[in-house]
């Protein structure tokens, strides 16, 4: 049974200004929850075009969406989303929606290894077709090459204590799952550091996550392309979960977003720069207190959106 509940549903919905006939990228289907609403909201004549990498989703979604023609559902990566529309014959949509957290379900799927407070075997896998796992990184990769995934994806201030242990622990007995790395992770962080407001092997776990999936490589190609793909004042509504994904999203939409970007003490443009977008949300949007309360997994997620400007 799927038990996701779709965060921020109300306030993306509502952001991507859709109406009667539009044409609606979910390009992170999940548990489809905001893909059901984006269904409701463009009537019979519009069309949805539902991306994900798991394939359980896929189906899940398949079944409940039966033989509706308005809707396509694709296995890809997102990154994929221009070869997509190339092959649906489509040159460009009316609204795209991209949900980056990872689902309940996917959280709580023992199979899938992503939470340390299941044990697991060390997978972490959103496509469980691709061969990188979590386990292959803690057990193969150097100690160099595990610090700093843990220092760049994860902010982890103990990088250094951890993959060093990682190291000593793995040539004594392999890491092969969740509660196993926990364990490592329990000797390499100091005690006074291991009982703050996250769990201590929260910023591991979740640079695990983004090297296996490799998720900032894949939003940084993401975004521009899907700036592209927009139809003239068509929408563009992104929710990240974590200060990585949301300064990316933040800094492609104000790069976009730039006019003229000549000296201030030139006379007259000779850039011939023009702003692609109008960012519509100056701050994110963030769950509301009852949200939080209701779905605790919410609480760090940020909705960003933007507009596409017109060719003049």
């Amino acid at each position: 049974m799927r038990i996701h509940k779709a965060v921020l549903l109300g306030e993306a919905i509502e952001a991507l200004n859709l109406r009667e006939g539009s044409i609606v990228v979910d390009a992170t289907l999940g548990s489809g929850g905001h893909s059901q609403e984006i269904l409701k909201k463009i009537g019979s004549s519009g069309k949805l075009i539902a991306i994900d990498q798991d394939r359980e989703a896929i189906d899940d979604f398949r079944k409940s969406t039966g033989d509706d023609l308005r809707v396509s559902v694709v296995k890809k990566n997102f990154s994929n989303l221009d070869l997509i529309l190339d092959e649906l014959g489509l040159n460009s949509v009316d609204a795209i929606l991209a949900d980056l957290g990872f689902s309940s379900d996917q959280m709580d799927d023992a199979q899938r290894g992503m939470s340390f407070q299941r044990d697991a075997v060390l997978d972490m896998r959103l496509d469980q077709e691709q061969e990188l796992t979590a386990e292959i990184i803690v057990n193969k990769y150097s100690q160099e090459e595990i610090e700093k995934i843990l220092r760049v994806y994860g902010e982890e201030s103990f990088s250094r204590n951890i993959a060093k242990k990682i190291i000593e622990e793995r040539a004594e007995k392999k890491i092969e799952t969740t509660f196993d790395l926990v364990k490592v992770l329990d000797k390499a962080i100091p005690e006074k550091f291991k009982h703050g407001k996250i769990h201590f092997a929260t910023k591991t776990f979740q640079a695990l996550r983004i090297a296996v999936n490799q998720e900032l490589e894949v939003l940084e190609k993401f975004v521009p392309m899907a700036i592209e793909k927009l139809s003239p004042e068509g929408r563009l509504a992104i929710i990240a979960f974590h200060s990585l994904e949301d300064r990316i999203v933040k800094n492609i939409f104000r790069e976009n977003a730039r006019g003229c970007i000549c000296p201030p003490d030139f006379p007259k443009c000779v850039c011939e720069n023009t702003a692609k977008i109008k960012i519509i949300t100056r701050k994110p949007i963030v769950p509301s207190d009852l949200e939080i309360e209701e779905n605790p997994r919410s609480r760090s997620s940020k909705l960003r959106v933007c507009k596409k400007i017109p060719v003049e």
